[in-house]
């Protein structure tokens, strides 16, 4: 900045900011909080010698990860950003899962509906497994063997329990 005004980094040192600081085009006077938050978890030394190892055109993104990451080491001090990843991650999986079941209680709906293509009590063969099975024509109790019904208890439902999770991608 050099005479009008410091730099928020040097505001908050208490030292002459000089139009060569390398903290004034990233930490602006007017936002001051942002350049105490960086300060408080990764030091300003630490920081200068982060930014002046970077490009130049690498420093304003350095910068912005800084106080992202310094940001959430003051909300989580154990995980930081990890901690908010891994929810993400979490919410991820879970809404993943709801969709396979969702998918799952759609098709068992449209095989419902579709007249039954085979007689009854016609053996077809699981190409997977090389496991015989009987088609019937009562396929309403379809969704209940699989316990993807919406009706039934939640204890029993594959969203609810982690450890059948495996078992939809297996």
């Amino acid at each position: 900045m050099g005479g009008n005004s410091p730099c928020a980094s040097c505001k908050l040192l208490r030292r002459r900011c000089t139009k060569d600081c390398i903290f004034a085009p990233y930490f602006p006077s007017d936002d001051p909080h942002k350049f105490a938050i960086v300060h408080k978890v990764f030091g300003a030394s630490n920081v200068s010698k982060m930014l002046q190892e970077l490009p130049v055109h690498q420093r304003a993104d350095a910068v912005s990860s800084l106080v992202y990451e310094a940001t959430a080491r003051m909300r989580d001090p154990v995980y930081g950003c990890v901690g908010a990843i891994s929810y993400l991650q979490n919410q991820v999986s879970q809404l993943q899962m709801q969709l396979a079941v969702a998918q799952t209680e759609i098709l068992c709906i449209q095989m419902q509906q579709e007249p039954p293509t085979l007689t009854c009590d016609q053996q077809m063969v699981d190409a997977d497994h090389n496991k015989t099975f009987v088609v019937n024509e009562d396929l309403a109790a379809v969704p209940q063997m699989m316990n993807f019904g919406s009706s039934s208890s939640s204890s029993g439902n594959i969203a609810q329990d982690p450890l059948k999770r495996e078992f939809l991608w297996a």
